[in-house]
């Protein structure tokens, strides 16, 4: 391709609208434009690298067993219906709904759990069918409230989503570490650094999901990381060691006078304790309007999703001052003594510990609580958030935090859109039973620009050669000069015609410009022709990474990209 005729430009100026750099060199090199609010037309070099990815993913899904098919990304509201996510706050709040001409509800799609499971009702009707693994590359649309990041968090973007069908839980268990594998070699190929983390299974439901996470200080998830042992979890999941109290005989419960004492600092400062001999208390409220109670030891801090999972899922919020006085707390005095609510207990609370606790009442606190003699828990659970310094569960290392943006997300769903829509199958003793599902997917956008995020300089992007548009970039010095112009147009041709993939800088343009370019856009190999390596038959090459080009002869240029891993690929 030759740079006179390439459409789209790169830009100088860093765009405003973007603060990850690599959203700000994604537009820059020409890769991306936006149309709207988190909506994005890829331009041919942009394109080139999606296309690159997409064929690394089907070459890894075949691998497993895979066969492609392509999903609709209109669907009836009903299978949406069927399964509770229309009308569920999340993902249903993202949905974008409308209506046809005949007044039928319609969504896009923003994932294809439903259809699948519709598609298994069709053709599914004996074990003997299954297992079976189908994929997809597909459009989809999110009404994302804020998006931002460029591709990070579109509202329309391409995923590859497979889909695992199984006549049972060990059948699934059994295909899963394939998929898990697959994915290692996907993003392997693809050049960046991806790790597994355990993850919150979330909207999709089921009952194990792992993310594939890219380490990135722009990311908007927060990993837990023993650089020890390698344990690595989203803090929505991680756990770590919490040091146990000293177990104690349970001592009478008194109540202290404590005035002016509302936060656990204070109160600690007040009696001459550590924060762990006193027990905190939060409130949330459901999306159906009830206000729960969460229990943790007075060192540690709750964690939203973890507790949401403790009440099986539950849309949670931090109550209001009027909420709190509508169900009777004294806010900075409350525990769960007295109080009929629901109470998740963090798994700290172990019995004869002596705890100091809020007395339900202004200006006082209770001394030697204890779980279960004075108070019940509804549930107990792990609802602490892991920080740095913490001790790793697996080997007591200090844990350390890091940001990660996520790429792949893997999980087990099991039964629930398979149930939901009826698609069923006749097992070996003639019973009808639901099929058991996987679901795997993988942003192809988003994968692209987190390739940007871990591949680049102060000059541009560095793109694995893999995932490159072009191999080569060839630059013309001189396009004034006859001699120079022939060389450049005799090698691109000789290049291509050896099936190198070239895009050939032909542009009338200074060599700043064109260098600046080459670095910006950044494809593996850049050579250049001008008066001087004409003279002397050769030209210059210089990898992406390589602080300095070295001269070569021109007849040994294939000979020297071939030494240096370059495979020829052909349009």
């Amino acid at each position: 391709m030759r740079m006179s005729n390439l459409f789209g430009r790169t830009q100088r100026e860093v765009p405003a609208e973007a603060e990850l750099v690599s959203h700000r060199l994604a537009l820059r090199a020409g890769l991306i434009r936006p149309l709207a609010a988190g909506i994005y037309s890829y331009l041919p070099l942009g394109w080139r690298v999606l296309q690159r990815i997409e064929q690394i993913m089907r070459q890894e899904m075949d691998a497993i067993g895979g066969q492609e098919i392509n999903m609709p990304v209109v669907n009836p509201a009903e299978l949406w219906q069927a399964t509770g996510r229309y009308q569920a706050p999340a993902p249903g709040a993202a949905l974008v709904r409308f209506q046809d001409r005949t007044e039928h509800d319609l969504v896009l799609a923003m994932t294809h759990e439903e259809v699948v499971a519709d598609l298994l009702r069709q053709e599914i009707r004996s074990y003997r069918q299954l297992p079976l693994m189908i994929y997809h590359i597909q459009t989809k649309f999110r009404d994302e409230p804020r998006p931002r990041g460029g591709l990070m968090r579109a509202r329309e973007f391409t995923m590859k989503d497979a889909y695992s069908c199984h006549t049972d839980a060990a059948s699934l268990d059994e295909y899963y570490p394939q998929m898990y594998e697959a994915y290692v070699n996907i993003f392997a190929r693809c050049g960046v650094q991806a790790v597994p983390v355990p993850a919150d299974s979330g909207v999709m439901g089921g009952s194990t999901s792992h993310e594939f996470m890219l380490l990135s200080e722009q990311g908007e998830d927060t990993l837990a990381l023993c650089p020890a042992c390698g344990y690595a979890a989203n803090l929505e999941r991680a756990t770590f060691r919490k040091q146990p109290r000293v177990v104690e005989p349970p001592a009478p419960m008194e109540e202290i006078s404590t005035p002016d004492t509302r936060t656990i600092a204070e109160l600690c400062q007040l009696l001459g304790i550590t924060a762990d001999r006193t027990l905190k208390a939060l409130f949330y409220t459901t999306g159906e309007g009830e206000v729960v109670m969460a229990v943790i030891r007075g060192d540690l801090e709750a964690n939203l999703t973890k507790l949401s999972n403790a009440l099986g899922g539950a849309e949670l919020r931090l109550s209001t001052d009027e909420e709190l006085t509508k169900a009777g707390i004294v806010a900075g005095y409350a525990s769960p003594i007295g109080l009929n609510l629901r109470v998740v207990g963090d798994d700290s609370l172990t019995p004869g510990s002596n705890w100091v606790a809020g007395a339900n009442r202004a200006g006082y606190h209770l001394r030697n609580v204890n779980c279960p003699r004075d108070f019940q828990v509804t549930v107990v659970a792990d609802i602490a958030a892991a920080r740095p310094g913490d001790a790793c569960p697996e080997c007591g290392a200090p844990l350390s935090m890091a940001q990660g943006i996520e790429a792949g997300h893997l999980f087990k769903l099991g039964t629930r859109y398979s149930e939901a829509l009826g698609a069923r199958f006749l097992d070996r003793d003639g019973q009808s039973r639901p099929v058991v599902m996987g679901s795997y997917g993988i942003g192809t956008g988003r994968l692209m620009q987190g390739i940007i995020e871990q591949n680049h300089d102060e000059h541009g992007i560095i793109w694995p050669p893999a995932v490159a548009p072009y191999q080569v970039h060839l630059v013309a010095l001189g396009m004034t000069q006859p001699e120079v112009v022939q060389a450049s147009d005799e090698l691109y041709a000789r290049l291509a015609s050896s099936g190198f993939e070239v895009l050939y800088d032909d542009r009338d343009e200074s060599a700043g410009v064109k260098f600046n370019d080459a670095d910006l856009i950044g494809l593996p190999w850049r050579v250049t022709v001008s008066r001087k390596t004409v003279a002397a038959q050769s030209v210059e090459l210089k990898g992406r990474r390589e602080a300095a080009p070295r001269l070569i002869a021109a007849s040994e240029l294939e000979n020297a990209l071939s030494a240096a891993g370059v495979v020829p690929r052909r349009d």
